[in-house]
């Protein structure tokens, strides 16, 4: 791949997937990225791994290798490019993930880049937060409250991807019985989206899970390891990624009610998708995130409408990056977080 970025010759730590198959997944040293007209360089503070990550490690997402996995960034801006404000010096930031997107096609002109053909990402067709230094545009930083932690801010770019399939538009009225299905990071923050939206929210999860449901229950959210019943709930937010949870959803959602999938199943899957049909269901999703979803998103934070570092339940150097991927991969804990200054 040729980069977009000019190189320097100072040498950094990075993830790097360099080929096909998890087993290119590797720790090298890669250069340092130079700042060009409009960009910024963060130092990496905190990068979340994500089930996305596992996707592209296991080529079930699409992505462009050689690339500096990683798109949960959180970090300090360390160099502005030509025309960028200087304000920014020193800031702590969440990024959103869009390297460039094309700025002409219809959805680019809506305000969904998220949709554009032509977009590329970090961590995926761009080198991402794996990393001690990232570069991306100016457009995609989003200040930090001075109050939050800095590990916790690599939570952002999650929680704005449920913001746009939860807020945009709003799916949950007040009163509405929502029910879960997958108490991972993306659950756990979507409960709290749901409920903050006035819904009446469980969390559904299986045996295995307990220590995930723990959190969810301190978090204010109710819980359950029984099978859910037929018709009960008025929202169903798929967030497990899994086939039999997003038929536990179809069948637990009332009729006439709406079925969200925020999950990624990362390969295709059987469904009883007659369910829609025979309820009428309204069936909504949503990718990736908007400057409007980050909008909601930070808000949220602001206020302290969402608690993110109950759900941090690890945090890794760049050097045990295969052994938290693997953990990952195992549906281990909730959001492991890797800290490039973590010796």
């Amino acid at each position: 791949m040729t980069s977009t970025l000019q190189q320097t010759e100072a040498r950094m730590r990075a993830v790097v997937k360099t080929g096909a198959g998890a087993e290119a997944v590797r720790v090298s040293d890669v250069s340092v990225p130079a700042v060009d007209e409009g960009l910024v360089r963060v130092r990496v503070t905190a990068t979340g791994i994500c089930g996305t990550d596992v996707h592209v490690a296991h080529d079930q997402y699409a992505h462009e290798a050689p690339v500096v996995m990683g798109h949960e960034i959180a970090g300090i801006v360390d160099t502005v490019g030509e025309g960028v404000d200087e304000v920014w010096l020193g800031r702590a930031v969440a990024c959103e993930t869009y390297f460039s997107v094309c700025e002409a096609c219809r959805w680019c002109r809506e305000g969904r880049r998220n949709l554009c053909p032509q977009r590329r990402s970090l961590g995926s067709y761009e080198n991402g937060g794996f990393a001690e230094f990232v570069v991306l545009p100016a457009r995609n930083l989003h200040a930090l409250p001075d109050w939050l932690p800095a590990e916790a801010g690599a939570l952002a770019e999650p929680l704005a991807c449920v913001t746009q399939c939860l807020l945009d538009p709003a799916v949950i009225q007040v009163g509405d019985r929502v029910l879960v299905t997958g108490p991972g990071a993306m659950g756990q923050l979507a409960g709290q989206v749901a409920k903050a939206m006035g819904g009446v929210v469980t969390v559904a999860g299986l045996e295995r899970d307990s220590d995930r449901l723990a959190v969810a229950e301190g978090l204010g959210l109710n819980v359950t390891t029984s099978p859910v019943q037929d018709e009960a709930f008025d929202v169903v937010l798929e967030c497990s990624g899994s086939g039999p949870g997003a038929s536990a959803a179809l069948a637990a959602a009332r009729r006439g009610g709406r079925y969200v999938q925020v999950g990624i199943f990362g390969k295709d899957v059987q469904l009883p998708f007659d369910q829609v049909l025979y309820k009428e269901l309204s069936v909504s999703s949503g990718f990736a995130s908007t400057p409007k979803s980050w909008t909601s998103a930070m808000r949220l934070i602001e206020q302290g409408r969402i608690e993110l570092v109950p759900l941090i339940t690890k945090r890794v150097a760049l050097s045990d990056f295969a052994s938290a991927l693997q953990a990952a991969e195992r549906g281990e804990g909730l959001k492991t977080i890797v800290l490039p200054d973590l010796r």
